[in-house]
């Protein structure tokens, strides 16, 4: 983050911090960097002497430390003190080193697809925290984003308010950036945490592409676009143009929670980092037996086998019965034909090597008898002739 030298009419003492440098300034106030007796640095917000007697901005700065005192996540800076009866309030959170999202895109031009993607994972996941806390941003922008060594860090609560309140402004008038605000702020409707995620595509996709999904304009123009014309994101990477899309819904029931919004983007972080291509959804079943992946059991269906039993019987009684059609080639394995059952036969019986079917077993039977039959006539006769002639 660029720091300024102290002008003449900056303070040098605010509470218990001793100002160093100017980090910013903005439509509320100046940030300072600062340090207590510790060493213990941070980020002190003094409102404007103008706006200190002004109780409309008294009641905004109130309600950003208010703000800024419920949220619990690491993806914000923790506040550290604050003094809003002071004749000039102010309020210190914990400094976060690292430039914000906008001066990183400006030097260095549009960032990888794995990096946004991550950085917007942690975004949407701080987010979360914002929202359990019953607090909307309302102004989240590339400039309000800190990049610093541990992760992105969201800053500036200056405009944020309590979901469901009514907006402090003129009916019409939108607080925030123009090409970042959501299509509800700018009709003057009711803030929720769905603007937030429209505020963080818009916010993803300049750092994807450089520049914003709206273009350039007047304000006028630029909230006309907003709320009537389809975001650009020509140059976007394909692994997070329908996701930024989607956050970018004219309707706020069609964007996807900070939840679902975090999950996604950790998934295409961690995909895109590993260089894989976007997931596909597995080959259908009958494909991969085609290939011959499964085994020649596993193709025939329980009714299959059910319905085969009566022919099946039938068979052992008739015999087998003539065909005129030839029969279907056989799945081969390891580039051999696997021998398949003929009909009339029990599962598992073997054919002779000749290919003939075995004997019939009645059969066999039958002249088993005979022959035993047979046999005894003789003996009975060889033994009657031998008697006579003794």
């Amino acid at each position: 983050m660029a720091m300024m030298r102290l002008r003449r009419e900056d303070p040098r003492v605010v509470g218990a911090f001793r100002l160093h440098r100017r980090l910013g300034a903005g439509g509320m106030g100046v940030v300072y960097l600062g340090s207590d007796r510790r060493g213990q640095r941070v980020a002190l917000k003094v409102i404007r002497p103008d706006l200190a007697e002004d109780q409309e901005f008294r009641s905004r700065f109130a309600r950003e430390v208010s703000a800024a005192r419920r949220i619990r996540g690491g993806c914000t800076a923790r506040l550290v003190a604050a003094d809003l009866d002071a004749e000039r309030p102010w309020f210190a959170t914990q400094y976060v080193p690292g430039p914000s999202l906008h001066d990183r895109v400006a030097e260095e031009g549009p960032l990888r697809a794995a990096d946004v993607a991550s950085i917007g994972a942690a975004l949407s996941e701080g987010l979360v925290a914002v929202h359990e806390a019953g607090v909307v941003h309302r102004d989240l922008k590339p400039s309000n984003i800190l990049l610093s060594p541990k992760g992105p860090r969201i800053i500036d609560f200056g405009i944020a308010w309590a979901t469901g309140a009514s907006t402090l402004t003129h009916v019409g008038t939108a607080v925030g950036s123009p090409g970042f605000l959501a299509p509800e702020q700018v009709r003057g409707a009711a803030v929720t945490p769905a603007t937030d995620v429209f505020s963080l595509g818009a916010t993803l996709a300049y750092a994807s592409m450089g520049d914003s999904p709206f273009g350039h304009g007047s304000s006028e123009v630029m909230l006309y676009r907003v709320v009537h014309e389809e975001a650009q994101l020509q140059g976007v990477p394909d692994a997070l143009a329908p996701l930024i899309r989607a956050c970018l819904a004219k309707d706020p029931e069609d964007r996807p929670s900070t939840l679902q919004l975090s999950m996604r983007l950790k998934e295409i972080a961690a995909r895109e980092a590993q260089g894989l291509p976007a997931a596909r959804p597995p080959a259908p079943r009958e494909r991969t037996e085609e290939r011959g992946t499964l085994r020649p059991t596993e193709r025939y269906t329980e009714r299959d086998t059910r319905g085969r039993e009566p022919e099946r019987a039938a068979g052992r009684e008739r015999g087998p019965a003539p065909s005129s059609r030839p029969s279907a080639p056989g799945p081969r394995t390891g580039g051999s034909r696997v021998p398949q059952a003929r009909p009339g036969t029990r599962p598992g019986a073997r054919s002779t090597s000749t290919g003939r079917r075995p004997a019939n077993p009645r059969l066999l039977r039958q002249r088993l008898v005979v022959f035993v039959v047979v046999t005894l006539v003789v003996a009975l006769g060889i033994a009657a002739a031998q008697a006579l002639q003794g």
